[in-house]
């Protein structure tokens, strides 16, 4: 199961003037930074959705797959909260590409959505025997941050100014307390 991005992100979670009040900078102060503090914001939201494995902003995304599930089986889409299923398609046994209708699947709406099931009585059909015979093309992402996830990424921006040019881990998010605020929407 991979995934990739054909729509990115084009409005951060985060604005600039949020950072720069984090940051303790007012109109006053020299804008000088706040192209480099608008990539600290990209790269903090970025390193929050590979932890949570959560979309923090809206995108869309395709994931592909090498078959569909068993028969009537259930497909978990990556990098949840799935807004809506812009197209499922796949290639058939003649090497064709097909569209599944809208009418054969339903996103759940429960928990945090993701989860694409079949239509009550329809089956997935039989894909050719080829990488990426699947192809899940969705819109993805908060379309108001939680107030958790915005203050993790603040933190990070505020760290990442404070500590420019020091090593850091991709799996040690600086500060810890971004890491915790981040625990509430991860996806385990």
């Amino acid at each position: 199961m991979m995934f990739k991005v054909v729509t990115p992100v084009s409005t951060e979670p985060v604005l600039l003037a949020e950072a720069r009040l984090q940051l303790r900078l007012t109109a006053d102060d020299s804008t000088a930074d706040d192209a480099l503090i608008s990539a600290w914001i990209t790269a903090a939201r970025e390193i929050a959705e590979h932890y949570t494995r959560v979309a923090i902003a809206p995108q869309t995304l395709e994931m592909a797959l090498c078959e569909f599930p068993e028969l009537d089986g259930f497909i978990d889409l990556q990098m949840p909260p799935v807004v809506s299923i812009s197209s499922i398609k796949y290639t058939d046994g003649a090497g064709v590409e097909q569209t599944i209708s809208a009418a054969g699947y339903t996103l759940s709406a429960y928990g945090i959505s993701r989860r694409i099931n079949l239509a009550y009585a329809t089956y997935w059909p039989i894909t050719q025997d080829i990488a990426d015979a699947v192809r899940i093309r969705y819109v993805t992402g908060y379309t108001t941050a939680p107030k958790s996830v915005k203050a993790a990424i603040l933190l990070m921006v505020a760290w990442l100014h404070e500590h420019r040019g020091d090593e850091m881990s991709p799996d040690d998010i600086q500060p810890p307390a971004a890491k915790a605020l981040l625990q509430t929407v991860k996806v385990w």
